[in-house]
């Protein structure tokens, strides 16, 4: 009967385990279905709908630690936001998807997280800032050897360089990124139009033109991508620069009747107006100033109407969050009482074990004096071992626990670093726009941004929360090397806590060359022996 008491309870234990086990498969399952649903959405057009199927499955992926998960529901709630013309809310997004996949996935997926804050660097004009984006994501891919990610910032560098009309530095970026993007036909594509636009501003206008025709002719589908309309923008801007204005006429209207957006329509007027300029018809090229404007104001009408329906969709989305939140709870106190009644059943069986152990100890007892006294002994050598266990596994917690704190820390410090950059962008954005510049109330507003810059509560604080996980640490190491400076306890610090150089030089903003370099620096001012590494030294002081 003991036997049979003891397979029930068993029983029960192992079904509980499958129902946890069966519960978990649903829930990764399920986060998956709302990632592949919100793509769907997104391809669709219907970026509400895809950013509160993004917004419920980034939910889960943090509830649950899925990193991959929460990597893709971060970067395409950013490009849900990017394509909303909501700049603001995508890089927050693409940052958080960057610091994610520097943390816990592949540098595939940190390259395409810098891509993606150049892209938006570009769109908003900063080329500086897209450069710098553009150049990390490259020597990334190179220092990991992943060719297949080379070619594109690469080609985008390129871009941007002619977009400033530096066509002399331009050219080596696109013709470098043009192995890389063999395998990626309208990439590949894309590079060769930028190859001969290039050719266009450095004035060699027929060599662009027969260019663009041969490419022309050669494609199957010239209508991908809109590569068409950059040709034809090609031929009619070099008849342009010939002073063949009625050929650049021709083909500036052939552009129009392709219908392209709002954008690329008000490029093609600003170019008619100047031939039309250039060729002394000034009623024309007015009236094309005309529609110039009136595509102003449609665009701009596009972007305040885009701006409501992104108020909108937040405002869906927090109400979709507090739905969530609503849900979880009823789905926490299911939860509690299912766990309840399977605490009452194995308390049920427990007691019901416990008492038929007791009767048969109690039948037993006068004819096993001896054999009680060493179960007896036994018994307590159990529940030594069970101490030492105990104790053991508290000094584990407390390691867990510090490492833990370390790496909110750590988490925090990131943080902190990519939100001083974000301000100090947009510090140097607004100081760089002579309208905004001359407003008090704008100017007030930055002078308060620089002095939040400049305090270093930040730090201080940091080092509150270092020394009370780490107590006595910097103390002694200060006691061990009086020579260090606030500086390098900084570095350090950072080090002890495990993080890796590519971490530190984010958080201290500079580059990972450097980074060694002051590691190397710092270990021979505390005159470590070159066979030991910093960490392994800091660690046993």
């Amino acid at each position: 009967m003991l036997r049979k008491g003891r397979t029930k309870m068993w029983f029960s234990i192992m079904l509980l385990l499958l129902l946890c086990s069966l519960c978990n498969g649903q829930t990764m399952d399920h986060c998956n279905a709302l990632l592949k649903k919100g793509t769907a959405e997104y391809a669709a057009g219907n970026y509400a709908k895809s950013l509160e199927l993004y917004t419920e499955a980034l939910a889960l992926a943090e509830k649950n630690h899925w990193d991959k998960q929460e990597y893709d529901a971060q970067i395409n709630i950013g490009n849900n936001y990017y394509v909303m013309l909501d700049y603001g809310e995508a890089l927050e997004y693409f940052l958080k998807s960057y610091t994610t996949a520097v943390k816990y996935l592949t540098p595939k997926e940190e390259i395409a997280s810098l891509n993606n804050i150049a892209n938006l660097y570009t769109k908003e004009k900063l080329y500086e800032k897209a450069k710098e984006y553009y150049t990390r994501a490259y020597e990334t891919a190179k220092e990991q050897n992943i060719e297949s990610r080379m070619g594109l910032p690469l080609m985008n560098l390129g871009y941007i360089y002619n977009l400033q009309n530096q066509p002399q530095k331009a050219r080596p970026y696109i013709e470098q990124s043009m192995p890389y993007l063999v395998k990626i036909p309208t990439h590949y594509l894309s590079a060769k139009v930028l190859l001969l636009e290039n050719d266009l501003l450095m004035g060699n206008t027929k060599k662009a033109r027969d260019g663009a025709w041969a490419m022309y002719e050669s494609m199957e589908n010239p209508t991908l991508d809109n590569l068409d309309y950059f040709i034809w923008q090609i031929v009619a801007k070099s008849y342009f620069e010939e002073n063949n204005f009625k050929d650049a006429e021709a083909y500036a209207k052939k552009l129009l009747a392709q219908n392209p957006e709002p954008d690329l329509r008000r490029d093609v007027f600003d170019l008619l107006a100047r031939i039309y300029k250039k060729s002394n018809n000034l009623n024309k090229a007015l009236a094309c100033k005309d529609s110039i404007i009136e595509l102003d104001k449609r665009i701009n009408d596009s972007k305040n109407g885009r701006l409501f329906e992104n108020n909108r969709v937040r405002f869906e989305i927090e109400n979709y969050k507090n739905q969530i939140n609503a849900n979880e709870q009823k789905i926490t106190g299911e939860r509690i009482l299912f766990y309840s009644v399977l605490a009452v059943i194995a308390a049920l069986v427990i007691i019901i074990t416990l008492a038929l152990r007791q009767k048969k100890m109690l039948a037993e007892r006068t004819q096993h004096i001896t054999a009680f006294e060493l179960e007896k002994e036994k018994t307590n050598n159990l529940l030594l071992e069970k101490q030492i266990t105990t104790a053991l596994l508290e000094q584990e917690r407390l390691k867990n626990e510090v490492e833990n704190r370390n790496r909110k820390l750590s988490s925090k410090a990131l943080y902190l670093s990519g939100r001083n950059e974000l301000i100090e962008d947009f510090v140097t954005y607004l100081s760089k726009k002579p309208r905004l510049a001359k407003d008090p109330t704008i100017v007030s507003y930055i002078q308060s941004l620089k002095n939040h810059l400049k305090t270093d509560n930040e730090w201080d604080n940091f080092i509150a929360h270092f020394e009370e996980v780490n107590q006595g640490f910097l103390n002694r190491l200060k006691t061990l090397h009086p020579s260090l400076n606030s500086n390098d306890i900084r570095f350090i610090a950072y080090t002890y806590m495990n993080l890796s150089i590519k971490e530190i030089a984010f958080i201290l903003n500079i580059t990972v060359v450097a980074c060694k370099k002051r590691k190397e620096r710092i270990a021979a001012k505390m005159e470590i022996p070159k066979n030991v590494d910093l960490f392994d030294y800091i660690s046993a002081v």
